[in-house]
């Protein structure tokens, strides 16, 4: 099973590590306009192989693509420190313009998954480049709130004392500022979080959810602050996705997709829990929110809107 990825950077290079060190797929193909870039790494990734998985990692051209079941995306400038995902917006929208074209001309088969940000624009970008050929929508989604997810099932199960695959929790909306951590949502195994803490004594106050929800929240600007960019975390997250997709695994992610309506705003792209299988998107999960949960949802969905009316103009 073949696996592109364009871009081989920080993200697309740790991507292609993940999944190397976790045996998905039968062989990557690096494409990046600095050829030398891909090269050098598709060399040091493949001398990793005798230590992980009998795979090929190699550069190449889109042209290479071809017989790509799943394609990544990871082109485009990296964030500045201070710098929000929205402000990347301008100076990415060039990038795709020119690479979309270029890889379903080579790999209409393939599954599509963007992560350069901001990624929920950028997947709105990316599906209406693509469906004007004809390409079908839901073979195309965005990585979006799965890393903030698993970042709040972490420090929740951490807090609780408990293993965060045993924490059934989303963030949803904006991969950015205004994402939403619904709380009511919120399940440890088969209970509800309230029930959990009651049982078990453990305290979640108030201030400890903010916190919680701070840390989530501006993760990546402290860590950017720290050491220039986010890469691990990420780079697994699309390792899974790519996962899920290669082997139809039928998973629940908060992945982005463009969405006809959601909290009263009208065709936006942002995070809600899809089934996600091997042909893409299969369906998406309806929410039942508290008030202010929609009303912060809402404000997440019409910031997206706000900057997609400019698009024209970018």
């Amino acid at each position: 099973m073949k696996i592109g990825i364009i871009g081989s950077g920080f993200v697309g290079s740790t991507a292609a590590f993940a999944i190397l060190m976790q045996g998905i797929g039968r062989e990557i193909i690096l494409v990046d306009k600095n050829r030398k870039r891909s090269a050098a790494e598709a060399d040091d990734l493949y001398h990793a192989v005798p230590f992980a998985y009998p795979l090929m990692v190699r550069e190449g051209d889109y042209p290479d693509l071809s017989g790509c079941r799943v394609i990544i995306i990871s082109a485009g400038v990296s964030q500045k420190p201070g710098e929000s995902r929205i402000d990347l917006l301008k100076r990415n929208a060039a990038v795709f313009r020119d690479i979309i074209p270029s890889i379903l001309k080579n790999a209409p088969e393939a599954v599509l998954i963007v992560a350069t940000n901001p990624v929920d624009i950028m997947t709105h970008l990316t599906v209406r480049f693509a469906t004007e050929g004809g390409f079908p929508a839901h073979r195309i989604f965005g990585s979006g709130t799965t890393l903030d997810t698993a970042r709040f099932r972490t420090l929740l199960g951490q807090h609780l004392g408990i293993d965060a695959p045993h924490v059934h929790a989303y963030v949803i909306g904006e991969h950015g500022d205004t994402e939403v951590l619904p709380w009511s949502l919120v399940k440890i195994g088969s209970v509800t979080l309230k029930e959990f803490c009651d049982r078990n004594g453990v305290c979640l106050d108030e201030r400890m959810k903010q916190e919680i929800d701070d840390r989530v929240r501006n993760a990546a600007y402290r860590i950017i602050e720290g050491k220039g960019a986010t890469y691990y975390g990420i780079g697994s997250a699309l390792a899974k996705l790519t996962d899920v997709v290669l082997h139809d695994q039928r998973a629940i992610l908060s992945v982005c997709t463009p969405i006809d309506e959601v909290a009263g705003v009208s065709d936006v792209t942002l995070s809600l829990p899809h089934l996600v299988g091997g042909d893409g998107v299969l369906t998406r999960f309806p929410l039942t929110l508290q008030r202010e949960e929609e009303a912060a949802l809402h404000r997440s969905a019409a910031t997206l809107r706000q900057y997609l009316d400019g698009l024209e103009t970018v």
